[in-house]
């Protein structure tokens, strides 16, 4: 049984410039931490998003820290609402990403922790552009209903090793992510929440998705701490 003191999460906001724009941010530490994942959302979310909050909650409860993160800001995610204009922007929203890791990295009290991204809808493929930008910081990704598919190239590029969940009711986004999955050269696997639809709204689903998550960044990030072996280009 934890201690106290071992349950203690130091919560803070943050704010992290970007290219001269500022990103807000929610940041939960953990007492001795053992990772830092970065949440990345999707279209119409934000870093308030009450499903990535509980999986937040969950890694928080296994020794990960968290940032939850608003790659777009205030002003963008008005204009957001009225025209659509940014969610598929995944070139944008993965830059932004990269620079975010780029300041976790460069904290004193995250520096050094193994670091991985989870990403949700068109979040995910920003995730995964970022994590193929990044193969030297980016230890694993896991994807909630996730459009992979957005991720182009960067999917064959990808060497983080990468979890697909999708609910088995969300039936478009689940062939796309089988597309997705054919196209990993690296550690890759497909997860579907039976009875689930895309928002993981039905009982239990979240739960589930949370487990799935807090396994796959204790395998990839606390046990296997090393970079994984470069893939070569099988084409």
């Amino acid at each position: 049984m934890k201690t106290e003191e071992e349950r203690r999460v130091e919560e803070r906001a943050v704010r992290i410039p970007v290219d001269g724009i500022i990103l807000e941010a929610d940041l939960a530490l953990p007492a001795n931490a053992t990772g830092v994942v970065l949440f990345a959302h999707g279209s119409g979310s934000s870093r308030f998003s009450r499903r990535n909050r509980a999986v937040a909650r969950k890694l928080q409860d296994s020794g990960f820290a968290t940032l939850l993160l608003d790659l777009l800001t205030a002003e963008e995610e008005k204009a957001e609402v009225r025209t659509g204009h940014y969610r598929f922007d995944i070139e944008m929203l993965s830059l932004r990403l990269a620079a975010a890791t780029n300041w976790v990295v460069a904290q004193h009290d995250l520096d050094g922790l193994p670091l991985g991204y989870f990403g949700a809808s068109t979040g995910a493929a920003a995730a995964i552009v970022a994590a193929a930008m990044l193969p030297d910081l980016v230890g694993a990704v896991v994807s909630r209903g996730g459009r992979a598919d957005l991720a182009g190239s960067a999917l064959e590029d990808l060497r983080a090793p990468t979890l697909l969940i999708v609910g088995g009711l969300d039936t478009v986004v689940l062939d796309l992510n089988h597309e997705a999955l054919r196209r990993l050269r690296c550690i890759g696997r497909l997860e579907i929440i039976p009875r689930a639809g895309h928002l993981f709204e039905e009982s239990g689903a979240l739960e589930k998705v949370s487990d799935l998550a807090r396994e796959w960044f204790t395998e990839y990030l606390v046990e296997r701490p090393t970079r994984m072996p470069q893939y070569s280009d099988a084409s």
